[in-house]
Formats: C-alpha cells, structure tokens, sequence
C-alpha cells in the first residue's frame, strides 16, 4: 500500500524489514540487571560498541520486555558477550521465565549479575535512555569487566544461533 507521496505504508514494510534482518547475522549477548533485590536479564543482539574512549556501549530494547522496570530504574547494567559455548545460556535467557537458576551467575559489581563462563562481561552505569514508542535505546559507560575462555562468537541469523566460518580470504 502507498500514500499519496508514494511512499509505502510501514504495515505493508513489516514482512520485508523483518526479512532482511534474519538476513543480517548479529552477535549474541545477555544484558543483566537488579531491581528490587531480584535479577533480570534478556537475551539481545542489538549490543554495539558505542565509544573506546570513554568506553561506552549501546543497546536496544522493548519497554514491553518484563525486564524493562529494571532497566527503567535502575543505575547499572551489565552486558555478557556469547560464545558458541554459551548457547544454552541465551536461549534460557531468550525464552524462559526462569533465567537465573543454576549456580552460572553470582552478584558482580554495584549487585549486576555477572555470568560465569563467557566470552566476556562489561558493568556499565547508564548514562542515557532514549525512549521511542515502545522501544528504548539504552547507553551504558563502563566501570567494570572482564574477558572470559576464548571461543568461536555465538551468531543469530535467520532465525537460528550459528557460527562464523572462515573464508579464503586474508586482510
């Protein structure tokens, strides 16, 4: 469907926007967070590298997700990078309720979880929250962190966790 400048309708742009983002391969990260003395945590591939210097990172969200109130509310974050090791962990953390069983985590700097076993962790203290109807995009400068076991990165794509695979080509 078009307006009258021609431009397509943003219902009609559903189907090809979600298309061509199983299409783009994203790493895999866990974002953690305390609120009220309880943990919460989601799965994302949004995570961007936002400033070396300070050291900033990024992240989008829905402020439909149940994790929402402690994002909303609290002063820190914590992101957790994910390797192929680790893809049980996200999909936990992607579909189920029950996200912080198990002894894989304990309470890390300023009470964030930190998860155990992964690629590796960043605290940061948000500094900005830009809501956008019912998504926000969070900023977080960082206090704390660390890098953990080294392994092949956990991929998203196409609706699937993968890998990268090597190719011919040198830089």
């Amino acid at each position: 469907m078009t307006d009258s400048s021609g431009a397509v309708s943003a219902p009609a742009l559903q189907g090809p926007f979600r298309e061509v983002f199983r299409r783009h391969a994203a790493g895999v990260a866990i974002i953690t967070a305390t609120y009220e003395g309880r943990p919460f945590g989601f799965t994302a591939t949004s995570v961007a590298s936002l400033s070396a210097d300070p050291p900033r990172f990024s992240f989008n969200m829905a402020r439909t997700s149940s994790s929402w109130p402690a994002v909303a509310n609290t002063n820190f974050v914590g992101v957790h990078m994910m390797s192929t090791d680790n893809e049980a962990l996200a999909d936990r953390f992607a579909r189920s309720k029950d996200r912080f069983s198990g002894n894989d985590w304990s309470p890390g700097p300023h009470s964030v979880p930190v998860l155990h076993g992964v690629a590796g962790w960043l605290i940061g203290r948000i500094s900005m929250r830009l809501s956008f109807e019912n998504n926000a995009v969070v900023v977080a400068e960082v206090v704390a962190g660390d890098t953990g076991p080294d392994g092949a990165p956990l991929l998203y794509h196409g609706g699937s966790y993968g890998t990268p695979a090597a190719t011919d080509y040198v830089i």
